[in-house]
């Protein structure tokens, strides 16, 4: 066929011979988009794996992972309405997510001076093709202090937006949005991969590409083991918040459809927060409007270059685990979700932890549920209160997840280690809700076999 293809000058996805018609390659259609099927050669090279564009693996297949239509077959209709509600689509601003899953931001320590490499291309597009609605980026730092370890990704400089781009145009090549999470380690920086830590201990030496580390105040994360870190001054404060408007300017110039600010998990937005890592006594401490201070007015400097329309998430940790003690809880995680709603932020993408070691996490199946549930109903019976909710923490049931977004407890599902063990994880939910979705044409015409 590849031959008569070529001789005839006709696209091989119309080339018919004796075998079966379930050997063509034509990709099944979508209901939101154009009929993928090439109508000539011109059209052919710029949809084939063989496409003449600069970057090599243009072959646009905008349908992965979004809907087919229902399968008869069960007790789901074909009817629109009827699409499970984990695979309609989501409108935030002028951004449409073909579906409801989110790959979540997750490290894997694999960049050098903040370089995303081949490594994190393959890596993120294999969910890409997996059919996420939206994936996410691991903690990209808006500086080199700002890294967890040295082999954190960056955005700090322009050199690191070439890569960033491409990767962006592969993920977008296959239909799903892409993310960037923003991110300053504060005083959890300078430390080593994980998988380092057996040989070499916590920290980074400032001998072996470690750095110093700071802080809203001069208290370590825990004593012995993290760098007891520098407590800004007010100037430093000032230019970390620029660091992150230079960063998001960045992002806009790759082609990143949303950013996310990182305030969760300990690092540096999160220890402004909790009354356990802030100490200070000036206008960026103390009480509830002090603490939040400096992450408002980042919010708001980013959303002032960020486009219209381009949604921004802020990612909090919603309770600290600690109960005998002040510290972050719902109650003021829900009084943010107003302030950043007033201030432009779309989507609250509530986490839990990771700023002390006194706190006792419960973890399990959707272990963090109850803050986005909590959050969804403040902000259903809100009048100004216009946020999207996701949640995220061991989600890895698509039965479980649909039933989430249908009872409105969450707007999105972030997914992290289940996309480890299975990139592929939105197909094969759909299989589980009974719903067909597309495949990149690659892979889809052998499965008709």
């Amino acid at each position: 066929r590849w031959t008569k293809c070529q001789s005839e000058k006709k696209p091989f996805s119309t080339v018919r011979t004796s075998m079966s018609t379930a050997t063509t390659a034509t990709p099944p259609p979508s209901s939101s988009t154009a009929p993928l099927t090439p109508t000539s050669w011109e059209e052919q090279s710029t949809y084939y794996p063989w496409s003449t564009e600069k970057n090599g693996f243009s072959m646009p297949s905008p349908h992965t992972g979004a809907i087919v239509e229902a399968d008869s077959s069960t007790t789901t209709t074909t009817t629109t309405t009827a699409i499970p509600p984990l695979f309609q689509p989501l409108s935030l601003r002028e951004l449409t997510l073909k579906n409801r899953v989110v790959v979540s931001p997750m490290c894997t320590y694999s960049a050098e001076d903040g370089f995303f490499s081949d490594w994190h291309l393959v890596h993120l597009g294999s969910f890409a093709l997996g059919g996420a609605g939206l994936v996410f980026t691991e903690a990209t730092a808006v500086s080199p202090e700002g890294r967890i370890t040295p082999n954190c990704t960056g955005i700090w400089k322009d050199e690191h937006k070439e890569k960033l781009s491409q990767i962006a145009k592969f993920v977008h090549a296959h239909g799903s949005a892409f993310g960037v999470q923003l991110a300053h380690a504060g005083r959890k920086g300078s430390t080593n991969s994980p998988f380092l830590i057996p040989l070499f201990g916590n920290e980074t030496p400032l001998e072996k590409n470690g750095y110093s580390v700071v802080g809203p105040s001069a208290v370590p994360h825990t004593e012995g083991y993290f760098r007891v870190p520098e407590e800004m001054t007010v100037e430093q404060i000032h230019e970390v918040t620029q660091m992150h408007v230079d960063a998001a300017k960045r992002c806009l110039e790759s082609g990143v459809d949303v950013i996310e600010l990182h305030a969760a998990h300990g690092y540096l937005f999160s220890q402004f927060l909790s009354p356990l890592s802030n100490k200070r006594t000036d206008s960026y401490g103390g009480d509830f409007d002090g603490r939040v201070r400096f992450l408002l007015e980042t919010v708001k400097a980013v959303r002032a270059v960020w486009p219209a329309e381009k949604p921004l998430f802020l990612r909090l940790s919603c309770i600290e685990w600690v109960e005998d003690e002040p510290s972050w809880d719902i109650k003021q995680t829900i009084a943010l979700s107003d302030l950043v709603s007033e201030l432009g932020v779309d989507v609250l993408d509530c986490s839990s932890g990771g700023n002390t070691p006194k706190q006792k996490i419960v973890a399990g199946p959707a272990y963090q549920l109850p803050f986005a549930k909590a959050v969804s109903e403040h902000v259903s019976a809100s009048p100004t209160n216009n946020l999207k909710v996701a949640s995220v923490g061991a989600l890895h049931d698509a039965v479980f997840n649909n039933e989430v977004v249908d009872k409105g407890e969450a707007d999105l599902i972030l997914i992290g280690r289940a996309f480890l063990k299975d990139p592929r994880w939105p197909q094969l939910a759909a299989e589980k809700l009974g719903v067909n979705v597309n495949y990149a044409p690659q892979y889809d015409w052998p499965r008709k076999w």
